[in-house]
């Protein structure tokens, strides 16, 4: 699956017809999530495409709203991507890090508009660069819980670590009942931009655990192929792991810009 935020381009066609934003929000933002680990968003010509698939970000207007809401001042944006909430959040005055393991997508982040702004680090929640950090609230967008057991229980020990007392870890992930993988398929996500094509290929559905293929083709036939395999929570088991990690949900609600599809978790560090 191609990533990374905003060219100034137009997004040319899709096949079927269908707006790229469209095929992002039912695959892009999770298999960003997953893939990263396999180093495909490192590809400097992948992460430039990114902005491109992935154009409007309203759905950020959610997480802009909670953190205004909860009053944080300091926060740190897991997962960043290119930083288009880090640095939106950054140019309202607050203090913004910015964490991604692609170093290629950090690199276009870095060339935004407004990004002096935001401390931006190469890494995960238990990077040793935020050895030192405590921030009031956490943000992880885009279904990164969709993670292997391991690292989701890693990356939720540390983010308890990088909160303050009454922190906010909020972050939203997949209703499993919506079954997003079912159009996973080469049919349904094939897009096409400034000549290179992506699409998603399912390899295998073994509930809890979904595996699938993301595919990049570049105009000069270089074929980019990531396979992953994600794991669906239910709402309930997700409430139960953070528990078990020292949060309290304070308050889950709906992804506005995509009712029924997902849960947006507010969940509190104990103080």
């Amino acid at each position: 699956m191609l990533g990374t935020e905003r060219l100034e381009h137009e997004l040319l066609r899709l096949e079927p017809e269908r707006h790229a934003e469209t095929v992002w929000d039912e695959l892009g933002h999770a298999a960003y999530r997953a893939l990263v680990g396999a180093n495909e968003f490192d590809d400097p010509r992948v992460a430039a495409l990114y902005d491109v698939f992935d154009s409007d970000r309203s759905d950020l207007d959610v997480y802009a709203a909670i953190v205004e809401e909860l009053g944080a001042a300091r926060v740190l944006d897991l997962g960043c991507g290119t930083g288009t909430l880090a640095i939106m959040l950054a140019e309202g005055g607050l203090d913004v890090v910015g964490v991604d393991p692609a170093a290629a997508m950090l690199e276009v982040a870095r060339r935004k508009k407004g990004a002096e702004r935001v401390r931006w680090i190469a890494g995960d929640a238990a990077s040793p660069e935020l050895a030192s950090i405590e921030v009031d609230l956490v943000t992880m967008t885009g279904n990164a819980a969709i993670v292997a057991d391991d690292d989701w229980r890693r990356t939720l020990e540390a983010v308890h670590g990088l909160l303050a007392p009454g922190g906010y870890f909020v972050f939203e992930t997949r209703d499993p009942s919506v079954r997003a993988w079912e159009a996973w398929n080469r049919t349904d996500s094939y897009a096409v931009v400034d000549g290179v094509e992506s699409w998603e290929e399912l390899t295998r559905v073994d509930l809890p655990l979904v595996s699938f293929d993301s595919v990049t083709v570049f105009p000069d036939g270089t074929r980019l192929v990531a396979s992953s395999t994600l794991r669906f929570r239910e709402r309930a088991e997700v409430a139960a792991d953070l528990a078990a990690h020292g949060f309290a949900v304070t308050e889950v609600r709906g992804a506005p810009d995509r009712p029924g599809r997902e849960h947006v978790f507010l969940a509190r560090a104990a103080p």
